[in-house]
């Protein structure tokens, strides 16, 4: 049996892209200089049915981060897991506008899983890195869950 679920934001990361084609191919010219950065970013996701964001805290009150745009489907014949491919689009100030790109399998019942980050835009540009997932809370009936991540990417 195969099943997918499609989550697409409501809203997309507000402020858009900021630069132009010249802009980013002189920010590559200047790759040889740069020094590349570690992020740590800790959050909670909010997976349900009317709305996929990502929270400081794991209460429903907590600032909201950005929202997470993307698909994901079953991808295993052995365990129960699906392949994610997921956008998380920063809103908040400091990221806003960035993305980082989330692409693997998330074997959903172990208590620890650990995905890829394959790329990102804007503060995230060629982000590289591990997104770590633990499910706080899930109800089974309507199929919502809380999940804390914590990622650590490498970027420029």
């Amino acid at each position: 049996m195969l099943c997918s679920l499609v989550i697409i934001s409501t809203a997309a990361a507000a402020g858009g892209l900021k630069e132009g084609p010249e802009a980013v191919e002189k920010w590559f010219e200047k790759l040889t200089y740069a020094k590349e950065k570690l992020t740590k970013l800790h959050f909670y996701f909010y997976d349900t049915c009317s709305r996929r964001s990502f929270k400081r805290g794991p209460e429903p009150e907590s600032k909201i981060m950005g929202r997470a745009q993307g698909i994901y489907g079953s991808d295993s014949l052995e365990e129960l897991g699906i392949l994610m491919i997921l956008n998380l689009a920063f809103t908040d100030v400091k990221y806003n506008g960035s993305t980082l790109s989330v692409l693997g399998h998330n074997p959903f019942l172990h208590e620890y899983r650990e995905m890829p980050i394959v790329g990102g835009s804007s503060v995230f540009r060629l982000a590289r890195g591990i997104a770590t997932a633990q499910t706080v809370w899930y109800n089974l009936t309507t199929n919502n869950a809380v999940v804390e991540y914590t990622i650590m990417v490498l970027h420029y």
